[in-house]
């Protein structure tokens, strides 16, 4: 089963499997603390599934009392976006644009779709093939402003991992220095690790959460 079909197929199992982590709650927490948000972010979201991560850091800027100038997502599964796509109509949620793509063919997003301050990408490069794992990463790179942001939230590879991640959602697993060297290698700069908070400490047993700007 590949990627599309899984999700397709589990999208309500993924939900339910976020909200028993209390996933949105954890990364809602971590965009409120992270010291880089500002007013008039151009973001992307990359790998935006539903939308959890997005919703997230909408609602975690609102807090802030922060306005963003735009947000676009894409995801690799239409069944996904829809989903997303019925939150943004619910909630009234102005400036949002999805798009289905693939992170290793960026070129069916729009022409504008460049110059983010923020990157943005929770369990997404997982399922990009190892030996892709820097293309992907250099494609987003060249979409990120001069001074932007590329913040990744990938899973780490420990036993846990194993068990509810690689088995059951079929996805990859890296090390620190696996990642570090591909965030390298894709023309990143000043990788930094950081953590979720200690209010949702099992999160980090999930995930490494890197952040790094272009060179």
């Amino acid at each position: 089963m590949d990627v599309k079909q899984l999700y397709t197929a589990k999208i309500d199992t993924y939900l339910s499997f976020n909200a028993v982590f209390r996933s949105p709650q954890a990364l809602q927490a971590f965009f409120e603390a992270y010291p880089c948000l500002h007013a008039g972010l151009r973001i992307l979201d990359a790998g935006c599934g539903t939308g959890t991560a997005a919703l997230a850091l909408v609602r975690a800027l609102r807090r802030r009392h922060l306005e963003y100038q735009t947000l676009h997502a894409f995801d690799l599964t239409p069944a996904m976006l829809a989903r997303f796509q019925e939150h943004v109509t619910q909630q009234q949620i102005a400036h949002v644009h999805l798009r289905e793509a693939n992170v290793l063919a960026l070129e069916r997003l729009p022409p504008s779709w460049t110059h983010y301050d923020l990157i943005v990408s929770v369990a997404m490069l997982e399922y990009v093939p190892r030996a892709d794992m820097v293309t992907a990463l250099t494609a987003l790179r060249t979409r990120l402003a001069r001074d932007g942001r590329l913040l990744l939230f990938i899973t780490r590879k420990n036993w846990i991992t194993k068990l509810l991640i690689e088995r059951w959602w079929k996805a990859h697993r890296y090390t620190r220095e696996e990642l570090r060297e591909a965030l390298m290698a894709a023309g990143l700069r000043e990788v930094t690790f950081k953590r979720f908070s200690y209010a949702y400490f099992w999160q980090n047993l999930w995930a490494y959460i890197l952040e790094s700007q272009r060179w």
